[in-house]
C-alpha cells in the first residue's frame, strides 16, 4: 500500500492519515502530539458557527492551531446557510488550510436543532449551506458525514454527489448510520461506492484501530485518505505506526510501557501549560484512562487515576504503576 499523499483543492496532505475531530479529545496539545507521530492533517475540535458568531468566549481555545500544525482544517456546524457562509469567510482569513462542515455528528442536542446528521435528513438545506459556503469562502471547503440517517439508510453516495456538484473539494464518509452512533460495525463499503461516484478526494473514517485497518480500508474502499478517531485515543503512536505498515507491510510493535508513561507525563505537561493545572489535570484522567486501557488491573487504576488532581499526583501514580 502506498503511504502518499493526496491534495484537497490546492492543499498538499503529505500522507493519508488524517486525525478526526473528537469533541473533548482533539485539542490543541493532542494534535500536536498526533502531528510530532506523523499524522498528514488535523482537524480542530467541532466548532458552532453561531457561537462564533455571537462570540461566545470558549470558542476561543477550540480555534487556537499550533505553529507546527499545517495543514490543519477548521470544523465548524451549523443550519443557517447565510451564518455558516459568513463565519467560514471569516474563519479563512485565518492560518485554516480548509474549512470543514459536520454533517454527521448524532448527538440529539445538535440534531434535534437541525444540524450535525440531521441534514442529512434533508440534503436541500444541506445543498444550501454548502452552496453558500463556496461561493463566500476562497479556501477549500469540504464536509463530513454519515452513511445516512435512519438504520438500513443509505444516501452518501447521493449526498456526495450533491457536495461535490456544490464545488466542495473533498468528502470524509463514516460508514454508519446517525441511529448507529459508534455502535455495530463500519459499513466500509459505503465509502467504496462513494469513491466510485465522484472525483473529488474521499476520506473513509469508521473502524480503524490497528495500522492493518488502515491499509485494508483504502484497498477494499480506494479512498483517498483514511480518518482516525476513537483509534487514536491514548495512542498517538497509531499514526507513526500505520505509516510504517504502509511503506513496508510489517506490523511495527506498539510502544513500550516506558515510552506510554513518557507520553502520559508530556501530555499531562502540554495540558498544564495550555489550560492550567486545575483543568489540564482533570482532563489528563480521560486520557490516562485511554492510554492505560487493557494494562493488568485497569479497573483499580482508573480508580486511582480518577483521584489525580495535580502533576505530582500523576508523576507518583505512574512511577507506582510503570
Amino acid at each position: 500500500m502506498s503511504s502518499a499523499g493526496f491534495s484537497i483543492g490546492t492543499v498538499a496532505v503529505e500522507n493519508p492519515l488524517l486525525l478526526a475531530p473528537m469533541a473533548g479529545v482533539t485539542d490543541l496539545p493532542f494534535r500536536l502530539l498526533c502531528r510530532e507521530q506523523g499524522c498528514g492533517m488535523t482537524y480542530t475540535e467541532m466548532v458552532s458557527a453561531k457561537a462564533i458568531l455571537y462570540g461566545n468566549k470558549n470558542t476561543a481555545e477550540l480555534l487556537k492551531l499550533g505553529e507546527s500544525e499545517k495543514p490543519a482544517a477548521v470544523q465548524i456546524f451549523g443550519s443557517d446557510p447565510e451564518i455558516m457562509a459568513e463565519i467560514g469567510a471569516r474563519l479563512a482569513e485565518g492560518p485554516y488550510d480548509v474549512i470543514d462542515v459536520n454533517m454527521g455528528c448524532p448527538v440529539p442536542k445538535i440534531v434535534n436543532n437541525g444540524e450535525g446528521s440531521a441534514l442529512m435528513k434533508n440534503p436541500k438545506a444541506a445543498e444550501k449551506i454548502l452552496t453558500a459556503m463556496v461561493r463566500a469562502i476562497p479556501k477549500p471547503v469540504t464536509v463530513k458525514f454519515r452513511r445516512g440517517f435512519a438504520n438500513g439508510e443509505d444516501t452518501a453516495v447521493e449526498f456526495a454527489k450533491m457536495a461535490e456538484a456544490c464545488g466542495v473539494q473533498a468528502v470524509a464518509v463514516h460508514g454508519r448510520t446517525r441511529e448507529q452512533y459508534y455502535s455495530g460495525k463500519a459499513d466500509w463499503d459505503v465509502i467504496r461506492r462513494v469513491k466510485e461516484a465522484v472525483k473529488i478526494p474521499v476520506i473513509g473514517n469508521g473502524d480503524v484501530f490497528q495500522p492493518e485497518d488502515a491499509a485494508r480500508m483504502m484497498e477494499e474502499t480506494g479512498c483517498d485518505g483514511v480518518m482516525i478517531a476513537r483509534g487514536a485515543k491514548g495512542n498517538p503512536w497509531i499514526f507513526k505506526r500505520s505509516l510504517e505498515f504502509l511503506r513496508t507491510g510489517e506490523t511495527p510493535p506498539p510502544p513500550a510501557k516506558e515510552e506510554v508513561r513518557d507520553m502520559i507525563l508530556r501530555h499531562g505537561r502540554m495540558l498544564i501549560d495550555y489550560k492550567g493545572e486545575y483543568v489540564g489535570m482533570r482532563e489528563m484522567r480521560g486520557h490516562m484512562a485511554w492510554y492505560t486501557a487493557g494494562m493488568p488491573h485497569s479497573a483499580a487504576l482508573r480508580r486511582e487515576i480518577n483521584q489525580v488532581a495535580t502533576y505530582e499526583d500523576m508523576e507518583t501514580l505512574l512511577s507506582e504503576r510503570f
